[in-house]
């Protein structure tokens, strides 16, 4: 039995290039979830960073064709979860003043790029109300929320990023609104 030919170097070469292009072009995307997951924009850089590196390492096995903005987002959750877990290991000291100054500083616009269309669009569409109700959500119902309404994944999608059944993303998701609704209820107009 003969040996089986690979495909010359210059068609890997080519794959290879197309699939870091299509990777890349999910980058903002990456970084906007990353930044609402760690709340600090240096995090989140690292986070999409060791996002990228991890899916660069991984091209092999990324089948062509698949959903490629999910694979990415499943590898930034499961780095985000992976993160979280070490520093739950490590001793925490907590300054208050710190934390006091931390919740005082925006959200977008720290990390020195220059904001894009998608990310202008979000800034006006997010009124300071909608985003002080969104932001104080517990962390599930906040990341459930965000990939569907934001990001706009599919339940299946969410629910293979964050490993959990579709019945609780979609629990998740109608628990995250009622109370995005309870707490903007004052914003509705009396004749509403």
């Amino acid at each position: 039995m003969a040996p089986a030919k690979s495909a010359s170097p210059g068609a890997d070469s080519h794959a290879r290039e197309a699939f870091e292009a299509d990777a890349l072009e999910y980058v903002d995307s990456l970084y906007r979830t990353a930044l609402w997951l760690t709340r600090v924009p240096s995090d989140a850089d690292d986070l999409v960073q060791d996002t990228y590196l991890k899916a660069f390492r991984a091209a092999d096995s990324f089948t062509a064709g698949t959903n490629i903005r999910a694979w990415l987002f499943t590898i930034l959750h499961n780095a985000a979860r992976n993160r979280a877990r070490g520093r739950a290991r490590d001793t925490v000291t907590v300054d208050s003043d710190v934390v006091d100054h931390a919740a005082e500083v925006p959200q977008f616009g720290l990390s020195g790029r220059v904001d894009d269309p998608e990310t202008l669009l979000l800034k006006n569409a997010l009124a300071p109300e909608i985003q002080a109700a969104v932001d104080e959500l517990p962390d599930a119902f906040r990341e459930a929320v965000w990939l569907r309404d934001v990001e706009e994944f599919s339940y299946a999608e969410i629910a293979g990023m964050l490993s959990i059944p579709v019945g609780t993303v979609m629990s998740r998701i109608s628990r995250g609104r009622r109370m995005l609704f309870g707490r903007l209820q004052h914003l509705r107009p009396v004749n509403a």
